[in-house]
């Protein structure tokens, strides 16, 4: 027998192998997530968030680690901003898993119900999905929020972040787990994957026995990689080629401020603007004020033919677009500008280079409003207002697991409810089929 065990233990610690024990490990206390009390959840997410400004020291100095090996492998400004932490977004992190806390629990909610003939009542419930995979890059805040959202709608998280966030992702985690503990929550509720051996990742993919979803955030790279190898089903939270559709009656003051805000605040983030479009007969008086506001800023403007006339002749500097700067994720502070003759020209631009994430108009016609609303397919069409607002936090979801623009089974933030499904519960008296 002790041969025998001293010939299966290699087998037992390969790569494979340890991540079917974590997913395992997930499986068994998403079991026990499927069914604990709301109070246990909030107790162990309020006594997370409370550890990780505890244990901030800590956290931060994993992030700095992450941070020089970042630096050290030529990364640059915008991705170095989404994996900086500093005791302002730790603490946007704890507040968030507050916000999660305060929601409403989902599981066990009647989302619809009525009455056959034959006296049978028939009810359609909330429940969990089981065990999420979530795979992403750069951003360590994810490893929290993704596990506090699994948290409460009663999934168990594994936690694969790529090899420039794992030792912030790593500490922020660990810190959650206190939390798990206070809550009586297991601890395999939220697991970071410990190695940065990108085969983890594609052993992961293939326990569809296991795992419920895999929800990839990162660039396209990462998405195409996940989809391809994955046995589990596959939410894809793909890049943000976001536009703002500057009507012919935009105000120039909100033309300036949209424009800003949605690609200076954060420009390294999957809802910050990529394409500007300015109808043509308002395009002289809007686009050297956004131009020059956006110039202001240190933007660079790679603009069409038509664009790049009228801001020379406003002494904005621009620069000529290459075909691909159309359709581009640019996530640094640069933006394709272009002059389209009308709202179809805007909005077939739109549908040809668009990734389904974010589209915005600033108008003060409501019909140009309602067909753009009505026409237009992405996860958040906005209205006269930025493209930064297609995000959990700010449309009320508390926290979000990541921007889906996978039309199925969640289109745009995915927060508590998009973590669930519905089962049907019958309720009879005796009932036999005829």
């Amino acid at each position: 027998m002790r041969g025998l065990e001293r010939a299966m233990s290699p087998t037992q610690d390969t790569l494979p192998a340890r991540m079917r024990a974590i997913a395992e490990a997930a499986r068994d206390a998403a079991r026990r997530l499927s069914h604990a009390p709301t109070a246990a959840k909030d107790q162990a997410l309020r006594a997370g968030a409370r550890a990780i400004l505890a244990r901030q020291d800590g956290i931060l100095a994993a992030n700095r680690e992450d941070l020089a090996a970042a630096r050290a492998a030529g990364q640059g400004a915008a991705y170095l901003d989404r994996l900086a932490l500093d005791p302002r977004r730790l603490a946007d992190i704890a507040a968030s898993i507050e916000a999660v806390a305060a929601l409403p629990d989902p599981i066990g909610e009647v989302t619809d119900s009525w009455r056959r003939p034959n006296g049978l009542l028939v009810k359609r419930v909330r429940i969990p999905l089981g065990v999420v995979l979530m795979v992403y890059e750069a951003r360590p805040n994810v490893a929290a929020e993704a596990a506090a959202l699994c948290v409460k709608s009663g999934n168990a998280a594994i936690l694969r972040p790529g090899s420039d966030a794992l030792r912030s992702s790593l500490a922020l985690v660990a810190a959650f787990g206190e939390g798990l503990a206070a809550g009586g929550l297991p601890a395999a509720a939220a697991q970071v994957v410990p190695t940065p051996d990108r085969e983890a990742t594609f052993a992961l993919l293939q326990l569809d026995d296991l795992i419920d979803l895999a929800i990839p955030r990162g660039g396209p790279s990462l998405i195409k990689a996940v989809a391809e190898r994955s046995r589990v089903p596959v939410v894809k939270h793909y890049m943000g080629v976001c536009h703002l559709f500057l009507d012919a009656t935009a105000r120039v003051d909100q033309a300036v401020a949209l424009a800003l805000n949605g690609k200076v605040q954060r420009p390294g983030v999957c809802n910050a603007l990529e394409c500007l479009l300015v109808h043509r007969d308002a395009a002289p008086a809007l686009l050297p004020a956004v131009g020059q506001a956006l110039a202001g800023a240190g933007v660079e403007l790679r603009c069409d033919p038509t664009a790049l006339t009228i801001l020379s002749r406003a002494g904005v500097k621009g620069v000529p677009a290459a075909p691909e700067d159309f359709g581009r994720e640019f996530l640094d502070l640069v933006i394709a500008v272009r002059v389209v003759p009308d709202l179809d020209a805007a909005m077939d631009h739109i549908a040809r280079f668009g990734s389904l994430h974010t589209e915005s108009i600033l108008t003060r016609d409501l019909e140009s409003a309602r067909r753009f609303e009505r026409e237009v397919t992405a996860s958040a069409v906005i209205i006269n207002a930025s493209t930064r607002f297609n995000d959990g936090g700010e449309l009320g979801l508390g926290a979000e697991i990541g921007i889906s623009t996978t039309k199925l089974h969640a289109f745009g933030p995915m927060g508590l409810n998009e973590l669930t499904t519905r089962k049907f519960v019958v309720e009879g008296d005796g009932q036999t089929r005829a």
